[in-house]
């Protein structure tokens, strides 16, 4: 069984269609990249697995249970985390008090323990503190910065602490919206990196977002291309770089830039 399935998922705005029936299925543990020109409709999918936006008709399926019409936190609560194309960080806070606010769906003390900070709730923070500077902080090598204000960071760090966060939810899957969007060469080699250490040590499936085509074919277990709301192709990396359709796509047929993305 597919631990994430979407099935004939339609989603417009006004007269324009954003999503017209499509359908896909992302086993366990794997690496899944959707992949299109701007404005495909892939942040989309995203929007409507997380119910930011509610899709017109469709079922989406979370480990066999029906979730198109959950709430947006029973969503989280199940496993399922995502960073977001622009940085959605509480600027004026420091580094570690943004990870942890991940966890806070997870969190069991009430309102009131959680205010005199006391018994429970102390027990709790600290717990919590404790796995996100010994696992993730570690695991992201965000060690020197975990108390820096996040709005003093250059945007490299943010994206890499947005992805901490979103590993604070303990996620079963993690949805990243163009990771690597406005890093350096050297910026996305770690982030690529971090991606891989996430779902191989920490076994987290992976769905990616992602316009370096470098990126998506080194890393991705199966590629998934839209254009204009409708699927196109899906396939092994392998064998979306020799589709015609996706190269007359994505790049108006022109295999000189095709491989100048590394394709």
């Amino acid at each position: 069984m597919a631990q994430l399935e979407i099935q004939d998922l339609r989603l417009s705005f006004g007269g324009l269609t954003a999503l017209n029936g499509i359908s896909l299925s992302v086993d366990t543990g794997e690496i899944f990249a959707i992949i299109g020109p701007n404005g495909a409709g892939k942040t989309c999918i995203l929007n409507c697995i997380c119910r930011f936006y509610h899709p017109e008709e469709g079922r989406i399926t979370f480990e066999g249970k029906e979730i198109t019409n959950f709430a947006p936190h029973k969503i989280a609560r199940l496993g399922i985390a995502r960073t977001f194309q622009n940085i959605e960080l509480f600027q004026g806070m420091t580094v570690l008090d943004n990870i942890k606010l991940g966890a806070h769906v997870h969190l069991q003390s009430g309102f009131l323990a959680g205010g005199i900070y006391w018994g429970k709730a102390r027990k709790e923070e600290t717990r919590l503190r404790r796995e996100v500077e010994e696992q993730i902080i570690d695991l992201l090598e965000i060690q020197a910065i975990r108390k820096k204000i996040v709005g003093t960071l250059p945007y490299g760090l943010q994206k890499r602490v947005e992805l901490a966060r979103a590993l604070a939810m303990r996620p079963k899957i993690l949805l990243l919206d163009e990771p690597m969007a406005g890093m350096n060469l050297e910026e996305t080699e770690d982030m690529a990196r971090f991606i891989l250490d996430i779902n191989e040590e920490r076994g987290v499936t992976i769905v990616l977002i992602e316009h370096d085509m470098g990126v998506v074919m080194d890393v991705s277990d199966r590629v998934f291309v839209l254009d204009f709301g409708t699927k196109i192709a899906e396939g092994p990396p392998e064998e979306i770089q020799n589709n015609e359709r996706v190269i007359n796509a994505y790049l108006g047929g022109s295999d000189a830039a095709f491989s100048k993305l590394g394709m």
